[in-house]
């Protein structure tokens, strides 16, 4: 395996789509994706998986039950399994996830902003 770097910079500069994640990088059974979120996502829940969302610019927005979380850069938030979360952005964000392989971008629901084969940049 060939170590190098990764700037997320480029990467990013890479796609244009939204809610559309791109995989960086793997370690121990997670991956590490970088994604570019502008409006409504959908209210959804990981069964098994926990979710790290670490926002690089910008301001991420993630509705729960009982509140809504506001996050700027710099900053992250984990989601464990089973809570339902849905995350938007009133202006164009990236975002960093940190999630196992297994983890869907939808969840418990599957419909056209699900992503199953994911880009590796």
């Amino acid at each position: 395996m060939e170590i190098k770097k990764v700037n997320l910079e480029s990467k990013l500069q890479s796609f244009n789509e939204y809610w559309s994640p791109r995989v960086v990088g793997k370690l121990n059974n997670q991956l590490v994706k970088i994604a570019k979120f502008k409006g409504n996502f959908i209210m959804h829940h990981h069964e098994n998986e926990d979710e790290l969302f670490f926002v690089l610019n910008g301001k991420l927005f993630i509705e729960l039950q009982d509140k809504t979380m506001e996050l700027c850069a710099g900053e992250f938030v984990i989601i464990p399994k089973g809570v339902e979360h849905r995350p938007y952005a009133p202006e164009e964000v990236n975002v960093m996830l940190f999630e196992p392989e297994t983890t869907l971008n939808t969840g418990n629901i599957n419909n056209n902003m699900t992503k199953f084969d994911l880009d590796n940049i």
